[in-house]
């Protein structure tokens, strides 16, 4: 009978997320709109179209108003915006807004922000990907009355027939005999037989149909093979995609660069999370789909493998495979590669090293060199759902804050976040879980309708660190669900790559 309700709707597909994180689809970024410093959250919505809802936070006060537009980051969709949305403003909050937008179409979006307060106008553009990630299941209450009827339906067929055959040739007032009974109940059965085999193929049917719909719909990033060649080189092909050929307009094929490179790989051995490798391939001549990296020296293991990269319409993706992996003398590390040690991840969120208690100064990881970085959390846990602030600064061997970090990649610092089960996987920046190549391209889109516009009044900053930077780093996100993770923080010191390691329960 299940299989008859299935009939009536589409097949719930759990499929890969969208953008370039694994199990991490909301966008979380903080910048400058003007003279207001933003912070927003974009939750994207699990079909498309769909509704997405925003939530923006103004560190300063004095904003009057906010409001928002959705439109494409590329092509004639970014030309034209419509009129935008208030956000409506908390009146226990004055300097937090929200609302909801709609997302129509899958591709690479920016939501453009625009803010009006006592310090004048201000706009900033947000990049979200925008994908259907699944179909959405019917409702049980629905089902089980979709299922009523079409019991009721089916039964109602089958006794008219039947009666039709038995009864349809009497006399008025003649009395059945068995001959009419015998023929009305054939009929009936066979009707019964009919009826389930027109039920049972338009199941079917129906069913690959909701197959092909939703690989045509249904976000899923490309498939990346990986191997070992000789001397220790590691050769990634990614597949082509059918989701992204079907959408040339708004999520095209060619790759760009993101902080300089086209493609940043993550190997981190599992399941200890141990070893920490975070990469950047280079294309091969000729061959669109084809990077090779000479890997460092690397321990034997079984190694999970994330490959992020950026679509010439600023549409991320991010490649999950794995691989085994023998012993490997490798290369030197050279320019922004990077590795790490660390111990085994905790088992479970009993482990003393996840519940440890947090010091005036924080959650200390001490580096090989003796340094020191302290993950400035308080003593309130981490919540799934929940715009934070991960804050992060580098000491030297005396305790003392570090005079000599420098940007790395462009930025004042690179993490990467993983759930102990490897379901969730985001690489962020100080600017949020956006891709830095999509943010350039949106604000450079949206700066320049402004212009054609004559507004005058938008600012777009990127927040990018020039020359010596602070020795302090923050990451705005939300962990998407409860569990145990893992977070990389790398931040540069004196031409070194720094990382460390760090890990936390997240209660629901």
């Amino acid at each position: 009978m299940r299989r008859w309700i299935s009939a009536l709707s589409i097949i719930f597909f759990a499929l890969a997320p969208c953008g370039a994180h694994v199990g991490s689809p909301d966008v979380y970024f903080q910048g400058l709109a003007g003279p207001y410093h933003l912070s927003v959250t974009i939750r994207t919505p699990a079909m498309i179209p769909g509704v997405a809802s925003v939530e923006i936070r103004s560190s300063d006060p004095g904003v009057s108003s906010i409001r928002v537009v959705p439109l494409y980051i590329v092509g004639p969709g970014a030309k034209y915006p419509p009129p935008p949305d208030p956000l409506a403003q908390s009146k226990e909050d004055p300097q937090f807004f929200s609302g909801k937008i709609w997302l129509m179409e899958s591709g690479s979006w920016q939501v453009r922000v625009q803010v009006n307060g006592s310090q004048g106008a201000g706009e900033v553009a947000v990049p979200v990907p925008a994908a259907a990630r699944n179909t959405l299941p019917m409702q049980k209450s629905l089902g089980a009355l979709l299922f009523a009827l079409m019991t009721l339906l089916f039964l109602a067929i089958v006794s008219i027939l039947g009666a039709a055959r038995r009864e349809g040739t009497l006399e008025p007032g003649q009395d059945l005999g068995a001959n009419q009974k015998r023929r009305g109940r054939w009929v009936m059965a066979g009707t019964a037989v009919i009826v389930l085999g027109i039920l049972f193929f338009g199941n079917m049917w129906w069913n690959s149909e909701a197959r092909a719909k939703a690989l045509q719909m249904i976000y899923k990033a490309p498939q990346l093979n990986v191997s070992l060649g000789p001397g220790g080189k590691m050769v990634l092909r990614m597949s082509d995609s059918s989701w992204h050929v079907s959408r040339p307009e708004t999520v095209m094929t060619k790759l760009i660069p993101d902080h300089g490179h086209l493609m940043h790989l993550f190997l981190i051995r599992v399941p200890q999370m141990d070893r920490f490798y975070h990469l950047h391939p280079d294309l091969v001549p000729g061959s669109p789909n084809t990077f090779t990296v000479d890997l460092p020296h690397v321990p034997s293991g079984h190694y999970q493998v994330y490959a992020d990269i950026v679509r010439e319409s600023g549409f991320p993706d991010t490649m999950v495979t794995e691989i085994d992996l023998p012993d490997i003398s490798g290369v030197p590390l050279s320019g922004d590669n990077s590795e790490a040690t660390a111990p085994p991840i905790p088992n479970d969120s009993s482990d003393s090293k996840l519940n440890a208690p947090v010091t005036e100064k924080g959650v200390v990881d001490v580096l090989p060199d003796g340094s020191r970085m302290v993950w400035e959390r308080g003593p309130i846990p981490l919540s799934a759902n929940h715009f934070v602030w991960l804050r992060f600064r580098l000491e030297d061997p005396q305790g003392k804050p570090a005079n000599d970090v420098e940007p790395y990649m462009g930025m004042a610092g690179h993490a990467e976040i993983i759930r102990s089960d490897r379901s969730v996987f985001a690489h962020i920046h100080p600017d949020g879980s956006v891709a830095m190549a999509a943010l350039e391209l949106a604000q450079k889109n949206s700066a320049e309708s402004a212009s054609a516009n004559g507004n005058g009044a938008a600012t777009m900053d990127m927040q990018m660190p020039m020359g010596k930077i602070l020795p302090e780093v923050s990451f705005p996100y939300g962990f998407p669900k409860a569990g145990e993770y893992r977070m990389f923080v790398q931040i540069k010191r004196a031409g070194r790559i720094e990382t460390g390691v760090f890990d936390s329960v997240v209660v629901p």
